[in-house]
């Protein structure tokens, strides 16, 4: 394969990791992959953050796509591999092979992500609303975190960055994820929790056809809402230029679920995704998050 580059975030993440021999073994790891998959891994996509990922062809053809995941949660290869199988390509990428060891999935490969085609915030909004829902299902036994799972971890996420960090918002936008997370937690109902994807957006939707599929699932077994979180927490920008609360209650109605829950989820993600893109160095996002979480927390 030609020589690999990287992406930044993706490093930075490893390093976070203490995954650096993971980086230095990569060219050793594709090329076993390449062998044992019957695959020619090429050109790395520079924007990923989650994970390198690679452009590959099958011996007989078949475009698809590498993803070799930053070591570290050593639970978050067979997670997402299990989302991958149970959704069988409906909502998600097909899953052609995997190696939950090795952290290594070989997907179908999709056309641009919303991010690359620039569509209105509204639309983008109508789409992700489209894509999570086809991934909204029974899912019993997958072994995946619960909602309340979620939500306390998160918690925890939170208290304990923002301090390792410096405190790089103010405590009130802390105390407001802290106290919606202890909300969802409480909430949490099996008899309506389902399959939910746990980071719809922009990045995560790409072209399938005449529809999107979504890629990276985290996979969890939550309330739909969740899903809906993930979207308030994205274009920060945005959210603080009309009322924050309208884009929860139309992602509610859009869905017919409930806005109180998906402002809820939202405050929790923003925080969290915005400290965490801090520590990697996810920037102006991460900062355009955080000091949204300070405007919503000092309006609630």
């Amino acid at each position: 394969m030609p020589v690999m580059e990287v992406p930044p975030v993706v490093r930075a993440k490893a390093l976070a990791a203490g995954a650096s021999e993971w980086l230095d073994g990569l060219p050793d790891l594709v090329a076993g992959l390449e062998r044992a998959w019957a695959i020619r891994v090429g050109r790395v996509f520079g924007d990923a953050t989650e994970a390198l990922v690679a452009e590959a062809v099958a011996d007989d053809g078949t475009a698809a796509v590498l993803k070799l995941m930053v070591p570290g949660d050593g639970e978050a290869a067979r997670r997402e591999i299990a989302v991958l199988r149970h959704c069988a390509g409906q909502g998600c990428a097909t899953l052609l092979r995997a190696d939950a060891e090795r952290g290594a999935l070989l997907l179908e490969r999709l056309g641009p992500s919303l991010h690359d085609l620039a569509l209105p915030v509204g639309q983008r909004h109508e789409i992700l609303c489209a894509a999570a829902q086809r991934v909204w299902r029974p899912a019993p036994d997958l072994g995946l975190p619960s909602g309340r799972e979620k939500a306390e971890w998160l918690a925890g996420f939170v208290a304990a960055s923002w301090e390792e960090l410096g405190r790089p918002c103010r405590r009130a936008a802390v105390d407001h994820a802290l106290a919606c997370a202890g909300r969802r937690a409480r909430a949490h109902d099996p008899a309506r929790a389902v399959l939910v994807h746990g980071d719809v957006h922009e990045w995560n939707a790409l072209a399938a056809g005449d529809g999107f599929k979504l890629v990276d699932p985290d996979g969890l077994v939550a309330e739909p809402e969740y899903d809906l979180g993930v979207i308030m927490r994205e274009d920060p920008v945005e959210l603080l230029a009309g009322d924050p609360m309208a884009r929860a209650r139309w992602l509610a109605e859009r869905t017919g679920l409930d806005a109180t829950a998906v402002w809820e989820w939202g405050v929790v993600e923003r925080v969290s995704t915005g400290l965490l893109g801090t520590e990697v160095g996810l920037q102006p996002v991460a900062g355009q998050m955080l000091r949204a979480a300070e405007a919503v927390a000092a309006d609630d």
